[in-house]
């Protein structure tokens, strides 16, 4: 009896158990159809992508920092003495009129006086006042000229004398230094790194476009290339001056703008803006800040960017030189002159001689050679291996500085 009961006990829990469970399976599956994927994606397609930032006004807040650290410079350059040309006649005397235009010379010379200026923009580097700027902006130090640094920072709004204390004409880089007779401390700018900059990253640029009517212009564009080479006429020399590895950028640069800082978004100076291109719209050009951080020192403690130089005008060699000159192969340069007075001369370095090696390294082109010496400093010794007149010599070339004139 006892085994019967049992039994029916354990029938009745099975039975209650797949009972339970049938009422248990809809609800699953219903909850399943209630939570399908969809829901992720509408959460994705809802949620907006910031374009720079959270902070919609991140320029703004740059601009607001940097700005009192961009100056306005103005430069007032010595009087000097220019010919004019006019006719010499009177008009009240007709007769003299006619004679004067026929046997005299129509027109004559008139010295005329005038005081030529120049304006730019730059920022300050040092809390003491060291500004940077174009080398074009403010000329070499000694010239005579006037130069005036306008500061409008908070509590600082004024006019400031200002300095050359070093600059260099290849570069077109400046350095100047506020006479700050009361010793006021200057809002300052951080340099970034230019080779870190990427092309399509935001770029600020900050500057006083055509005089201070339009001081502490802010605009805002995108990298749009690096290492680009552009040729400018110079009107005081009469030839194109080339500037090399410039940051192009289509935020508005306009004159006024050289020597203002080009900005990441970080608030760091990345370039020093410089050049315009004069036949397109949207195209500026900036000296990377890293070609100023590596001379910076340098100009500030003796004035100027020392460039190691050898003296030679060179080429490279092709196939056709080298069986006229009966080499065992086209490698290295040819010597085509050596400049009077050079490193080179003092060397013992001749017209037709070929550089075949620089210390360790062989020399296949004119490139080659120019790399190499960049790598080393003004004072520096070279050892040159050369073959000349089919013999091999191993000459030893202390490095100088290249003449201003020729850079």
């Amino acid at each position: 009896m006892r085994k019967r009961i049992i039994t029916i006990m354990l029938i009745l829990a099975v039975v209650l158990s797949i009972g339970a469970a049938a009422q248990l399976l809809p609800n699953a599956r219903l909850v399943a159809q209630e939570a399908p994927p969809a829901e992720v994606q509408t959460v994705v397609q809802t949620t907006p992508l910031p374009i720079v930032t959270d902070n919609p006004y991140i320029i703004a807040d740059i601009a607001e920092v940097a700005s009192p650290a961009t100056v306005f410079i103005s430069v007032v350059w010595p009087t000097e003495t220019v010919d004019t040309y006019r006719r010499p006649f009177s008009t009240w005397d007709p007769f003299g009129s006619f004679f004067d235009f026929w046997f005299s010379d129509p027109f004559y010379r008139q010295p005329m006086e005038r005081t030529p200026t120049s304006a730019g923009s730059g920022f300050i580097i040092d809390e003491s006042g060291i500004v940077l700027t174009n080398q074009h902006v403010v000329g070499n130090k000694g010239e005579g000229q006037t130069i005036t640094v306008v500061v409008d920072a908070p509590g600082l709004e004024r006019e400031y004398e200002a300095e050359i204390i070093g600059s260099d004409y290849s570069l077109d880089l400046a350095v100047l230094r506020i006479i700050n007779e009361n010793g006021d401390v200057f809002p300052t700018l951080p340099l970034g790194d230019s080779d870190a900059a990427r092309v399509g990253e935001w770029t600020i640029a900050i500057g006083n476009p055509y005089g201070r009517d339009f001081e502490h212009t802010v605009t805002v564009g995108v990298l749009s290339a690096k290492g680009r080479e552009i040729s400018i006429y110079d009107s005081e020399t009469g030839v194109p001056k080339v500037y090399r590895n410039l940051m192009q950028t289509d935020a508005a640069i306009n004159r006024g703008n050289s020597g203002g800082p080009l900005l990441n978004i970080k608030g760091e100076v990345i370039g020093i803006n410089t050049a315009v291109h004069a036949q397109a719209q949207g195209i500026g050009f900036a000296i990377p800040i890293n070609v100023a951080k590596e001379v910076l020192d340098e100009l500030i403690t003796t004035g100027g960017v020392s460039v190691p130089w050898l003296g030679i005008w060179y080429q490279n060699i092709d196939e056709n030189i080298a069986r006229q000159l009966r080499l065992p192969d086209d490698k290295g340069v040819l010597i085509v002159d050596v400049i009077k007075g050079s490193p080179a001369e003092e060397a013992g370095l001749k017209p037709w001689d070929v550089i075949r090696r620089i210390g360790d390294r062989d020399v296949f082109t004119t490139d080659d050679v120019a790399d190499e010496i960049s790598k080393h400093k003004t004072g520096d010794q070279l050892l040159l291996t050369v073959l000349r007149s089919g013999r091999t010599l191993i000459i030893e070339v202390t490095l100088g500085n290249k003449p201003a004139s020729l850079r």
